[in-house]
């Protein structure tokens, strides 16, 4: 069972098969990495899940990423032991403008949060 913890989206003005292209390129895989149609995952440590997704959206794609609890035991302990999220929200907003806006410029377009 998966918690969700967080989740940011964003618009990026150019086809979705573009986008994902580029989001595949930006996030290594770690061996634990989900690749699919429409979006990627990462599972890594005792508790995380990352999921992006990319879909139509008006002139361009959003892009949606959420973070998962995942912990099988001990659920109740991932906010502990990443000191309760203190920051934890605007810190990977800024990481996702910033990937969004990295990905816009490589396909020389514009990025926007939602």
């Amino acid at each position: 069972m998966k918690k969700l913890i967080l989740e940011v989206s964003g618009v990026v003005e150019a086809p979705p098969a573009a986008v994902l292209r580029e989001l595949n390129a930006s996030i290594p895989d770690h061996g634990t990495t989900e690749r699919t149609a429409t979006g990627l995952s990462v599972q890594g440590g005792w508790w995380y899940r990352g999921e992006w997704h990319a879909e139509p959206h008006g002139t361009g794609t959003l892009v949606v990423h959420r973070v998962y609890n995942v912990a099988t035991v001990a659920r109740w302990g991932v906010p502990l032991a990443n000191r309760l999220f203190i920051g934890y929200e605007r810190t990977t907003r800024e990481s996702f403008a910033d990937g969004l806006r990295k990905i816009a410029n490589r396909l020389n377009t514009s990025a926007r949060l939602k």
